[in-house]
């Protein structure tokens, strides 16, 4: 009888992508399972991008073990790179590794019990093609690590530097599951250096994957990347759904000084106002930290000024994490009750912007990818620029174009 593996995945689209690797090449010796229910081992690949989701990771050994408390359990990722130790002592677990290798976990005969990998950071891009496992929208992992070192994030510690994925390797993925998925999500660490290490860049990528006839969604950007090439090589991309996700992280000056973040808010709104030039009802979407320790109420203030000038799609609003080994870590922390406040705020008025930016497309007709159904019934999926729509007569894995009537959920009606 076949043994029954759980990978459970913890954290960003790249880890996704590399749980997806680990699923393939478990191939046929292994009944797999990527949902949290009784298995004979399971693989946890962690996340540590905030406290929050490094106790989750934890947690997922403690469900597993209430699950089966004879299962195994391996654990590899960012939460375990970066402590070890806190998984190493906990119930069933036989492996900890890090983010390096993460496919060693396909042969798990051939791991030793009880043994640590080697936990170094890496240092050359890891090519783990995953054209086995094909979603509906399935990502496609182009460039790992991250060379910026903002003054909050651990990630260049856990992940390594910036390193990209050969142009042929990319291409050569594309045409295996261009038959199998309906959009393809380029994804990265660090998605707007792509190419820097290898003489290479986000523009020629996009201009080399022109040739295929399928939707094609970017991951998050980075403010430098954007300018008249990129944009005029992605209005030649035929199926290039509009939505740019643009890191901002505070709409503050000083913060994004403090922040190590290598731009100001104007050239962020003049890059905004460059994107709509070429794209005019596309989706621009960001992620902002609130309570960063330097941030005052004047300067949180100011975010919530720039969010409305700048009338964001979407707002993902997080709280800071203090994460060790960072320039942050050593200054000296806020109030929780003061980070607290800030989130609910912001994110009120990333409400108000998504239901302003949802309503202007009531009664205009978007291209939809439909992804699953619901418990209520609907089916859910989402549009080129991202916005969710809800309706009763479309199948998952099926483009529809609909015509939006109302405001519903956190989208649309169709």
């Amino acid at each position: 009888m076949r043994k029954k593996v759980a990978v459970l995945t913890l954290g960003c689209k790249v880890n996704q992508y590399e749980s997806d690797a680990i699923v393939a090449g478990l191939g046929s010796e292994y009944d797999v399972t990527e949902n949290l229910e009784f298995a004979d081992i399971y693989i946890i690949n962690t996340c540590a991008v905030t406290n929050e989701a490094e106790r989750k990771s934890r947690q997922a050994i403690t469900k597993a073990v209430k699950l089966n408390p004879n299962c195994k359990i391996y654990v590899c990722g960012c939460a375990s790179q970066n402590n070890p130790a806190q998984f190493k002592d906990k119930p069933n677990v036989v492996y900890v590794s890090g983010t390096a290798d993460k496919l060693a976990l396909c042969s798990l005969d051939e791991i030793e019990e009880n043994k640590a990998a080697e936990l170094s950071a890496p240092t050359a891009y890891e090519d783990t093609s995953v054209a086995a496992t094909v979603r509906t929208r399935h990502f496609l992992k182009v460039q790992d690590g991250c060379n910026n070192f903002c003054s909050y994030c651990i990630i260049p510690l856990l992940r390594g530097r910036s390193r990209s994925r050969s142009l042929l390797s990319v291409l050569k993925e594309i045409e295996e599951v261009k038959e199998r998925t309906k959009e393809i999500v380029l994804t990265g660490i660090n998605l707007s250096s792509y190419g820097k290490d290898i003489g290479l860049s986000l523009k020629e990528l996009i201009k080399a994957i022109s040739k295929f006839d399928i939707r094609v969604r970017l991951g998050s950007l980075e403010v430098g990347v954007v300018d008249d090439e990129l944009l005029a090589a992605l209005k030649e991309l035929p199926g290039f759904c509009e939505h740019f996700h643009l890191s901002l992280q505070s709409g503050d000056d000083e913060v994004l000084k403090a922040m190590n973040r290598r731009y100001t808010t104007a050239e962020y709104a003049d890059k905004v106002a460059l994107i709509r030039s070429y794209f005019p009802k596309a989706a621009i979407t960001t992620d902002i930290i609130v309570g960063f320790p330097t941030e005052t109420e004047e300067q949180f203030e100011n975010t919530c000024r720039f969010v409305k000038e700048v009338k964001f799609a979407d707002i993902h609003v997080f709280s800071f994490s203090k994460r060790e080994n960072t320039a942050a870590a050593k200054l000296q922390q806020l109030d929780p009750k003061t980070i607290d406040e800030r989130q609910k705020k912001l994110s009120a008025i990333k409400w108000e912007l998504k239901k302003a930016y949802n309503s202007s497309f009531i009664g205009v007709p978007l291209k939809v990818l439909f992804e699953a159904k619901e418990s209520s019934g609907y089916i859910t999926g989402h549009s080129g620029n991202y916005i969710t729509v809800y309706a009763l007569d479309a199948s998952p894995g099926e483009i529809k174009t609909v015509v939006p009537s109302k405001i519903f959920e956190d989208g649309l009606m169709a």
